[in-house]
């Protein structure tokens, strides 16, 4: 069967992470709507970094969840221990630990579900500390009536958005607000940036930056890894290496333009995925 070449029409069908597999009888009765959708996102997951703020503890069995690549091996857990659809709001002391990847990876289970064309983007959000691009996911789809993607933060409940004061709508996030892993790339690379504004905690620099180019550009052909995910491929390298030499900073450009303009560059993206080996995944995804 060709591949579909209308970005548009790739971004509805699942892709291995997003599938639900057997557990799509959770994802039934879904609202229309994208608020509608993110409440559902922010009812049945509790992020990793906020639980505190919720007033709950975490035991290390909860956060053991963060590692489950699979959309489908969440939705075992959700559903062994509440096997009702997830339109069904959850106590939030029985919510899925999860981070900024996992609700934006639930929120384009959702949408492809629903047969909107949806993506996860792997970047840097703005608006967490100031003068920092903090290390982040968002969630872009495809609205009809508008010809456009738009991008949503499904983490932003109204209690962090009052929390971190955030004075955009986080259903429509500004293009300024979010700088995708491409983008930081080629903000460094001219010198409008500094590299060690990018990342989190302590983790910051060139090869923090490059990490988020490789995982938008492989959430851009559907393959959502996880955050934390490298030791093959392109993610080789340790925070304190050096960059390689200038004909292979070419080729790591090229890679940044392509996830910064995909649509322009769909061909080319998807070409390049498909040739280049250092995209394939290990044996154990």
């Amino acid at each position: 069967m060709p591949e579909r070449s209308d970005p548009n029409n790739f971004y509805v069908p699942h892709g291995m992470m997003t599938d639900p597999g057997e557990y799509s009888s959770l994802l039934v009765e879904l609202p229309g709507g994208i608020s509608d959708l993110c409440e559902i996102v922010q009812n049945n997951l509790v992020h990793v970094f906020w639980a505190e703020r919720y007033g709950i503890t975490l035991s290390d069995d909860q956060k053991q969840t963060l590692n489950l690549r699979k959309l489908s091996e969440k939705l075992s857990l959700i559903h062994s221990t509440d096997p009702r659809p997830l339109i069904n709001k959850r106590e939030i002391r029985s919510r899925q630990v999860g981070n900024c990847r996992d609700f934006s990876l639930l929120l384009t289970a959702l949408l492809r579900h629903e047969g909107v064309p949806a993506r996860c983007r792997c970047g840097f959000g703005m608006y967490f500390l100031p003068e920092r691009y903090e290390d982040h996911w968002v969630v872009e789809y495809w609205k009809d009536d508008e010809h456009r993607w738009i991008m949503v933060d499904p983490q932003l409940d109204p209690f962090q958005l009052k929390s971190l004061n955030i004075q955009f709508d986080p259903l429509n996030v500004p293009a300024n607000q979010f700088i995708t892993g491409g983008k930081a790339w080629q903000m460094c690379r001219s010198g409008t940036a500094k590299p060690d504004q990018f990342g989190i905690f302590d983790m910051h620099g060139w090869w923090f930056i490059w990490g988020n180019v490789i995982r938008d550009f492989l959430a851009l052909n559907k393959i959502e890894i996880l955050p934390w995910d490298g030791g093959w491929g392109f993610l080789t390298h340790e925070l304190s290496d050096p960059l390689p030499n200038e004909s292979e900073l070419i080729k790591y450009d090229q890679i940044a333009e392509l996830s910064s303009r995909p649509d322009d560059s769909f061909k080319q993206l998807r070409e390049l995925f498909n040739i280049d080996a250092r995209f394939s995944l290990p044996n154990d995804f």
